[in-house]
């Protein structure tokens, strides 16, 4: 079993291009890696504006280290379609691309994979990701004209590996981590590789970033970054696939770390804004706390976007003023529904009343607050859903988004959901279009029901607007704007209404 690289000597033309011919084939040894984000945009999450790729920024840390040139590219951001993708692919001229998708952005991530073979003869692609992880043996039967490897789990160890052993002619299934098609068209996994002990360690290649691409919405002249304390879940929610993909672990990396990165981040870069894209950065309440107090010791500066969990809010509950000194100003946490039955069906280890609480402790500090709410079950009703609404209005966060349910063929609800879904593409499975038919509505009937979610819940902000801390209200004025006029969720919203005067005025008295 075994994929080889071959080095030609004779023209690219000449080259073997018979698709069932499962050896790799590249022109040349493989030294430039391109890292390209897939040209997908799910709209919710962009209302809050655009960051890196992270994982590509220790990926591409990894390869340099080993002595590789990689070049991360991110065509998401940059807005391009695929002629624009193939000029830069020809301008960049790689020997190999990888790139990484979740479930609804497989798709483009595929189509990318393909233009890079059509564009660049002999290319090597890959793909990592949490869907790919997942679903490695469809995605090499169903895909293996586009895509030669899978990555699984993390990827810094792995993709140097893969690198090396291709260069030096060695067979693929000696590198763990791995899946591909061996040269009778089976699938092939590798052994699991570990998962890396001492995230420290890792280099990264921030100089290698556009930073011109990233910004935070709300402050429009800042650049925004996205970085990762910590890795993993040992949580049990079964709608969601990090606790599968991390096999219920937690790792992080030391706070001294972390806040050097900021520091480095900041004065390098200009970097003023921070999000941490881990689920529970707070988990070890030892470490956090020691990263809250270096943040304030060192007058880091840094206005920081984070997530976690209800009950480490309930738990940090003095910490607050330290959290808001730190520079946290919008805390996501994940309230899901507001009845205690389908909590615990998702197995989120927390109550009802916890949210709200949780909620109102982050609102008092004069940080943004920010849940999302599951809606289409196949039980949801029209009275379920105006439950949650009625008490998602209680809840009072200062943004709200009321999401569809997605399927994850990987995660453990799949098979109660299955017997309900109506849409196979995976590009619905973002969250907002409705991919689960609820038993006693049709799918239209749930989005109509959502959209006056939505609708409601931020006409009655919009309402409150004048009455806001300063620093609230341009924010929120900003992402009102934003999901008005840029947000993926505007094909389903049309307008929210008739907006109050005195909103109108400050709208109109603010600078473009």
């Amino acid at each position: 079993m075994k994929i080889r690289l071959v080095v030609l000597e004779y023209p690219l033309e000449e080259r073997i291009a018979d698709p069932s011919e499962r050896t790799i084939v590249s022109p040349r040894a493989i030294r430039r890696i391109a890292l390209v984000t897939p040209p997908y945009h799910s709209g919710v999450v962009e209302t809050a504006g655009s960051w890196p790729n992270a994982a590509f920024v220790y990926l591409a840390g990894s390869l340099r280290a080993a002595g590789y040139e990689p070049v991360i590219y991110d065509a998401m951001t940059a807005d391009h379609d695929a002629e624009a993708i193939a000029r830069e692919l020809e301008r960049i001229r790689p020997d190999m691309v990888v790139t990484t998708a979740y479930t609804s952005s497989y798709p483009k991530a595929v189509e990318l994979l393909r233009l890079a073979k059509h564009t660049v003869p002999g290319v090597v692609t890959g793909i990592g990701g949490v869907h790919a992880h997942f679903m490695y043996e469809e995605v090499l039967s169903r895909d293996g004209d586009a895509v030669d490897i899978v990555f699984r789990g993390e990827g810094e160890r792995t993709l140097p590996e893969t690198v090396a052993c291709l260069n030096a002619g060695d067979r693929l299934d000696k590198v763990p981590g791995l899946a591909f098609r061996d040269e009778s068209g089976s699938v092939v996994a590798t052994a699991t590789r570990p998962f890396i002990a001492d995230l420290d360690s890792l280099p990264t290649a921030w100089d290698l970033v556009d930073w011109s691409l990233y910004r935070f919405y709300p402050m429009p002249d800042t650049k925004l970054a996205i970085i990762s304390t910590s890795r993993g879940c040992d949580q049990a929610c079964t709608f969601c696939s990090q606790q599968a993909f991390w096999c219920r672990t937690w790792r992080s990396r030391s706070a001294e770390n972390v806040v050097q990165e900021m520091e480095m981040l900041r004065d390098r870069f200009g970097v003023g804004v921070v999000m941490f894209s881990d689920e529970t950065p707070t988990l070890d309440p030892v470490r956090w706390r020691r990263l809250l107090d270096l943040l304030i010791e060192r007058d880091v500066g840094l206005h920081l976007l984070m997530e976690t969990r209800v009950d480490d809010i309930l738990r940090d509950r003095e910490l607050m003023p330290l959290y808001h000194q730190a520079g946290v100003r919008h805390i996501y946490v994940g309230v899901e529904r507001t009845d205690q039955a389908t909590l615990d069906l998702f197995k989120k280890n927390t109550e009802v009343s916890m949210g709200k609480e949780a909620i109102d402790l982050i609102n008092s500090h004069d940080m943004i607050s920010e849940t999302s709410l599951v809606l289409g079950l196949p039980d949801d009703t029209h009275e379920t859903i105006e439950t949650t609404f009625q008490l998602a209005q209680h809840y009072d966060p200062d943004l709200a988004f009321f999401l569809t349910i997605a399927p994850w063929p990987y995660a453990d609800m799949y098979k109660d959901l299955e017997p309900y879904i109506v849409s196979h593409d995976y590009e619905d499975y973002n969250l907002v279009a409705p991919v689960v038919k609820p038993k006693a509505m049709t799918t239209d009937e749930l989005m109509k029901e959502i959209i006056g979610c939505y609708r409601r819940f931020y006409m009655g902000k919009l309402k409150r607007i004048p009455t806001m801390s300063p620093f609230k209200r341009e924010y929120f004025l900003v992402t009102m704007k934003l999901l008005m006029e840029n947000s993926y969720l505007r094909q389903y919203m049309g307008g929210l209404g008739e907006m109050p005067a005195e909103v109108a005025a400050l709208f109109s008295a603010r600078k473009p």
